[in-house]
């Protein structure tokens, strides 16, 4: 087996295959370092009509997924496979993160992610064979296949030997707590919009600074929910760009509401 192994249970494999064989992922699995296959529900249905739903029970709209054709793809995956982390894309699951994608790469070797349709996915099934349910956020799409090849993007670029070197993802936002700093490239003047001077001097150090002091800036604008989880209190480097960006900051809630008191 490759490094890491990903099995993807859809009605859509074509797209799912589509999607995750392409540019880095596509040649990290010519490499070896991760297999990612999508399976054909339907293809595990014992009917002429590869019927996978029918009517709830209780009454209701719509159809709900039948726990014998994906139990029957799920247990073929195991045997030719093996045994793995089996994960229904949900709503109603965890909020995914780069935390938990850290965690499934950390703790596991081998992911089932099981895509769901129309109104869902017969209790039964997800009570005998799903280990957890992830959620991409709070609402709703019409299907798990965007969810589970986030999922699967997620972990598989952390994989070793995947992307080029380990800062590829280290220094992206969400990695360290913080959002990342802006990026920029050529040319150095763009609609009248200059690159950074920092950024064009040639000192590591400036750069690395500014970057940090960026990336705090970035997430007391955006994200105050992150920024408060940040501990900045074991490195003084640190404690003075945090002073700093503070005061940056202070200044243009200031400017700001100046500005809507005119």
């Amino acid at each position: 087996m490759a490094g890491y192994n990903i099995d993807i249970m859809t009605l859509f494999p074509e797209t799912v295959g589509d999607m995750m064989n392409e540019s880095i992922l596509g040649r990290a699995q010519e490499r070896g370092f991760i297999r990612v296959d999508a399976h054909q529900i339907r293809d595990f249905t014992t009917n002429k009509q590869k019927q996978v739903d029918d009517y709830p029970y209780g009454g209701g709209r719509g159809a709900v997924m039948q726990a014998d054709p994906l139990y029957r793809c799920w247990e073929y995956i195991r045997e030719t496979h093996g045994p793995g982390r089996t994960i229904y894309l949900s709503p109603c699951g965890e909020t995914f993160t780069q935390g938990k994608a850290r965690q499934l790469l950390r703790d596991y070797d081998h992911l089932i992610l099981v895509c769901g349709h129309y109104e869902g996915v017969d209790q039964r099934f997800l009570d005998e064979c799903v280990d957890e349910e992830i959620s991409l956020g709070d609402f709703v799409l019409t299907g798990g296949e965007i969810p589970a090849m986030a999922v699967a993007d997620a972990v598989c670029r952390m994989v070793p030997g995947v992307l080029p070197d380990p800062e590829c993802f280290e220094e992206e936002s969400h990695w360290n707590g913080l959002l990342e700093y802006p990026q920029f490239s050529r040319p150095a003047v763009w609609h009248g919009r200059e690159v950074p001077e920092v950024l064009r001097s040639g000192d590591h150090e400036k750069v690395r600074r500014w970057r940090r002091k960026e990336a705090i800036l970035r997430t007391l604008r955006r994200r105050p929910d992150i920024f408060r989880k940040e501990d900045f209190q074991g490195n003084k480097q640190d404690r003075k760009l945090l002073a700093e960006a503070l005061e940056q900051f202070r200044a243009e809630q200031e400017q700001r509401s100046g500005e809507s008191e005119e």
